[in-house]
């Protein structure tokens, strides 16, 4: 085997450290520092990724990597799993077709097989797309070719209108009329440790019955929330987490079918990401735009050039960011290092902890959030460390994502943006990129909207989804 000077992960060198998290080793710099090895070596391979969807959508991941030998093997592996695990849960799939080295292909056959490390992403591929996830291997040739579709989102404002956003510690609510919000509001909910989904038919229904008090009539109602969506069925969604399958199937599938009976407009629910990147274009009149909303999890939306959505997952919460070996554990997943864990609650949660916060067992992640949130705005240090961490955290993850969006905006949305913690993320993470990432600085520009715009608007933008039928 041929020797090498120097491991990908020795070379990896954060210039801007994670002020809670000195071991942090970003996704961005692993990759950079494979490629500049890959250089330095001048010899490669192909990999061809692709991955299948429905209506013959197909996104294509091709990589370089180093050939069998190189004396980079173990690093590649990891490496190379990583970008597909990116991939999976940016692009969606249920079909892996893959062409290159044949041991990098046995490898993604066998960690990509349903008793492989990655059973849980195939699992809810397999919900997502009602049909076993498969992989092939096969020749360059015979790797199909991309193949992406676009649509329009929103952005109807005529006539009176109810939004939601249901979000695991809150949902919040507008009443819009003729594009202007009337009411808004955020009111506490705790539903994926509700089993029974009257809980969440009760709330939400009570919910759009307080919005409609407000408005002289109800036109239409738009929804926002996490997970994978069709045509106004949930798929998988982390909000019904506790209930049994056989329940899930029955009640929770068609209960947004059930509403829109009962209150007899259009109605439109759509994923929570897609709809912050909507409440950012709504707000900066700007495409090519990413929307990260920091919430209970992770929630992220991607808007092409055209202004379009792509039918793309963008589950970004279950997408790589800390190459870190001992990098957090996400408790639904079991993955480590992924985004639900850094760009979130569980993140501002779990870096308190690590800067010697100390909270009642009993006291829930909300409330955590708001104790720290209150501290960081009357200047504590400690706090104001841990809005920094997920601040680097972001700038180098921004990077990243540029690797697999074209993105030319990034908005920052969500509970976790309130207040000086969200200042203080918004100006780490343009520290990262100015010091790491020059050339992207210059392409890229990251927004934090006006503190009510963070907290309800995506309530109004999801209340911008149904288009009206025609009224007389």
């Amino acid at each position: 085997m041929a020797m090498r000077k120097t491991g990908i992960f020795e070379r990896v060198r954060a210039a801007i450290p994670a002020p809670l998290d000195p071991q942090f080793k970003p996704a961005a710099l692993v990759n950079r520092a494979y490629g500049e090895a890959l250089r330095e070596a001048g010899k490669s391979c192909r990999l061809h990724i692709a991955l299948e969807r429905e209506g013959g959508a197909v996104g294509r991941g091709d990589m370089d990597v180093f050939p069998p030998g190189s004396g980079y093997d173990q690093e590649s592996l990891q490496i190379v799993e990583r970008h597909i695990k990116f991939l999976l849960w940016a692009v969606g799939g249920w079909r892996l077709v893959v062409s290159g080295p044949e041991p990098i292909c046995d490898f993604i056959r066998h960690e990509f097989a349903p008793g492989g490390s990655r059973r849980f992403d195939l699992d809810v591929m397999a919900r997502a797309y009602d049909r076993a996830f498969e992989v092939r291997i096969t020749e360059a040739d015979k790797v199909p070719e991309a193949s992406e579709s676009a649509q329009a989102i929103g952005g109807h404002l005529d006539g009176c209108r109810i939004g939601f956003d249901l979000g695991a510690s809150d949902y919040k609510l507008a009443a819009v009329v003729e594009g202007e919000p009337v009411y808004s509001e955020e009111i506490p909910w705790n539903p994926s440790v509700e089993k029974d989904p009257r809980y969440h038919y009760e709330h939400i229904t009570s919910g759009l019955k307080k919005a409609a008090a407000h408005l002289p009539r109800v036109d239409a109602i738009g929804g926002s929330a996490a997970g994978i969506w069709v045509e106004n069925q949930v798929k998988i969604a982390s909000l019904f987490r506790a209930v049994p399958a056989e329940v899930f199937a029955r009640e929770v599938k068609p209960m947004f079918l059930r509403i829109q009976r009962e209150w007899g407009v259009p109605l439109v629910v759509a994923n929570d990401g897609d709809v912050s990147a909507l409440a950012g274009a709504m707000t900066l009149k700007k495409n090519a735009l990413l929307g990260i909303a920091m919430g209970s999890s992770e929630a992220a939306g991607y808007l092409n050039r055209k202004g379009c959505i792509t039918g793309q997952l963008n589950e970004l919460a279950f997408t790589p960011v800390d190459f870190n070996p001992d990098a957090a554990v996400d408790p639904w997943s079991g993955d480590r290092g992924t985004g639900a864990m850094y760009f979130s609650q569980q993140a501002v949660n779990r870096l308190a902890l690590a800067a010697g916060f100390e909270f009642a067992e009993e006291m829930p992640l909300p409330e955590r959030l708001k104790m720290v949130q209150s501290k960081a705005a009357a200047g504590d240090a400690r706090a104001l460390e841990i809005f920094a961490t997920i601040g680097v955290y972001f700038g180098y993850e921004v990077a990243h994502y540029a690797e697999y969006y074209d993105i030319e905006h990034v908005l920052m949305l969500g509970r976790v943006t309130s207040g000086r913690g969200g200042e203080v993320i918004l100006e780490k993470a343009r520290e990262v990129l100015r010091g790491e990432f020059p050339e992207l600085n210059e392409r890229i520009t990251l927004h934090m909207p006006d503190e009510k715009s963070r907290r309800v608007g995506q309530a109004v933008a999801a209340a911008s989804l149904p288009k009206l039928n025609s009224r007389t």
